[in-house]
């Protein structure tokens, strides 16, 4: 954590945060930032369990004294609350960058950096703020849990966040995308599905300078207004098995994409650039499945709570992909 969020990276988001303490406490606010990045990296573990480890942790780095006293629940409830969100996300903001070297698996197409946009909604703990702020879908069967709505730019060879936004379980998916385009650059080539295919989040992402390859239904109108010379239209068949192969079978589709030139970019190769994205698993589905185990909510039960703890479980995912590339994992 030390290395990826140094103490130095931790102060200046406090800083800017106006989080310093006008007093001494047991709980510093550094100390809380790293606390706070523990419960997420210890996801099943109680508040005073993940003390414990961190605790333990500083006993052998910093040579603290053994037995020290484990601040109470009610003390780290009060100092997580006392932090807030805003630390968390000047931090993400400050350290997130794309980490994939050419040559890596997935990470680049020729002299693209392949980006991808995901998204997702995730469950929260029934209080009243909760549900007030987020929202609840229509219950099927009974009552519904609040959401949170996540959509996130992503590395595609590292699989790391560099960029995310939240909104209520009611708000537009596209509208929250929209603030992502701050982080596209060009030289980046940006994957999306078709439920994201619109004429302003097009012309948007295009304006960014970052190349852009897009899914569309295959029998999706596209009828004739003018001609465009910078968007190229790709209609493809492939099979997607062995078992289609043998029996005649194959998946249509249609691509859009702001590489005009087919020798810079040949279809074929697009076409699987954009297959091979689609059979990894999405990261918010990751995340939902092991932060705390199947079926299994966030720990915050007030709208500012629920955003530090999304944005110290990104934090520390960056971390983890972090370390995979200093071990060579993701070079």
């Amino acid at each position: 954590m030390t290395r990826v969020f140094p103490p130095d990276v931790v102060d200046a988001a406090l800083i800017e945060c106006g989080r310093v303490e006008r007093r001494d406490r047991l709980l510093p606010a550094r100390f809380v930032v790293y606390y706070v990045l523990s419960l997420a990296l210890f996801a099943p573990s109680s508040y005073d369990e993940v003390m414990r480890k961190v605790m333990a942790g500083l006993e052998w780095a910093l040579g603290w004294p053994h037995q020290r006293a484990v601040p109470t629940k009610a003390a780290l409830f009060q100092a997580r609350k006392r932090l807030g969100a805003e630390p968390l996300r000047v931090l993400f903001e400050k350290v997130a960058v794309p980490l994939a070297d050419p040559g890596v698996p997935g990470g680049f197409y020729r002299s693209w950096r392949l980006m991808s946009i995901d998204r997702s909604t995730l469950e929260l703990p029934a209080s009243e703020t909760n549900v007030e702020h987020f929202g609840s879908p229509a219950a099927v069967g009974g009552p519904a849990l609040p959401r949170i709505r996540v959509v996130g730019l992503i590395e595609c060879g590292s699989r790391a966040v560099i960029d995310v936004a939240f909104g209520t379980c009611g708000q537009d998916e596209q509208t929250l995308i929209e603030s992502l385009v701050r982080s596209l650059r060009p030289g980046m080539l940006l994957l999306a599905d078709q439920g994201l295919l619109c004429h302003r989040l097009w012309d948007l992402c295009r304006s960014s300078g970052a190349d852009l390859l897009w899914q569309t239904a295959s029998d999706a109108a596209l009828p004739v207004e003018k001609r465009c010379a910078d968007v190229r239209v790709i209609d493809y068949s492939r099979a997607t098995s062995a078992v289609d192969t043998v029996h005649g079978g194959a998946r249509t589709g249609r691509l859009l994409t702001t590489i005009t030139d087919s020798a810079a970019a040949p279809a074929a190769e697009l076409v699987g650039v954009l297959a091979e994205q689609r059979d990894v698993e999405t990261l918010f589905g990751v995340l939902a499945t092991h932060r705390r185990g199947a079926g299994a909510v966030l720990r915050s039960k007030s709208p500012d709570g629920v955003i530090q703890e999304l944005y110290s479980y990104l934090c520390v995912h960056y971390a983890v992909r972090s370390m995979m590339r200093w071990s060579g994992a993701v070079k």
